[in-house]
């Protein structure tokens, strides 16, 4: 199994304990070291101002991203993938609307969101795959989707993959590097994150400092790099309320015709309402 490429974003420094995250630093000997192998010629900090070198190298290894594999047009109408030429407009474009307010909320700022149903089946999978893929058509942008579903993990089937490893394996080894779980997606500009091969005591999980500290350095590394989180519904697991607590945003995800207004008013109580964007009806 191919896992992610471009493992100079992600892979500097020693595995991350309480007291000592390595991940806090920005490493620009390693960072000279992908340039050269790169061949890219970066401007001066003069030229691109304050901050802009490290756009630049960002934006540079965007456009080289590895793909191992591309999944055909077929193949996404098929999973029910949005892409930008996709002949299901009205669907590429509300996902399109619902990017462009987001990204007005976090003030165009990276984040992590949460999207979590408000009962089994409701239908965050779909959502959560599809907002990743609608971040990720922005070619200076990237998007990475991770399944937090731990009980009933299901976007590795939809992508085709075999995962080896995923989230839960890396917060049970301390000796475990973060590019070893990342996934390409056969997407552009679109990485996975599997849920793992343990999905025992997965509130301890979540509920971790090596949990905050992950998501901590997902964001740090990757200014241009949008965190779609995948979550269990509200139903049958309480790790939605434990992930949102993490997560900078948080959304709802209600499936039409088949909840009252006042269960939805009782879950989207539950969740800190200066984090949730909204409700979302699927169907």
């Amino acid at each position: 199994m191919h896992k992610d490429k471009d493992k100079q974003v992600v892979s500097e420094g020693q595995p991350i304990s309480p007291n000592d995250n390595p991940y806090d630093s920005y490493d620009l000997e390693r960072q000279a070291e992908f340039l050269e192998r790169s061949k890219v010629l970066v401007p001066s900090s003069m030229e691109l101002g304050s901050g802009g070198v490290e756009k630049y190298i960002i934006s540079k290894q965007i456009t080289k991203m590895d793909e191992p594999r591309n999944l055909s047009k077929d193949d996404l109408i098929e999973k029910k993938i949005i892409f930008p030429d996709s002949p299901d407009k009205v669907t590429v474009n509300k996902f399109r609307g619902l990017r462009t307010k987001i990204l007005e909320r976090s003030g165009n700022n990276n984040f992590a969101l949460l999207i979590t149903s408000i009962n089994e089946g409701g239908g965050s999978s779909f959502v959560s795959m599809n907002l990743a893929a609608a971040f990720a058509f922005d070619s200076g942008k990237t998007a990475l989707l991770i399944d937090c579903n731990l009980g009933q993990p299901t976007l590795h089937s939809r992508l085709d993959l075999v995962p080896d490893i995923g989230l839960t394996d890396f917060l049970n080894d301390p000796n475990m590097d973060i590019a070893s779980i990342i996934y390409p997606t056969g997407i552009p500009r679109l990485r996975f994150i599997p849920a793992g091969t343990r999905a025992e005591y997965a509130g301890e999980y979540f509920s971790s400092f090596r949990m905050k500290q992950f998501l901590h350095a997902l964001r740090k590394r990757y200014p241009d790099r949008y965190i779609i989180i995948d979550a269990p519904d509200f139903e049958t697991s309480p790790d939605s309320r434990i992930l949102s607590e993490l997560c900078d945003y948080s959304m709802l995800v209600v499936p039409h015709g088949q909840v009252g207004e006042t269960e939805v008013a009782t879950v989207a109580s539950s969740l800190n309402k200066e984090k949730l964007l909204g409700v979302v009806i699927n169907g």
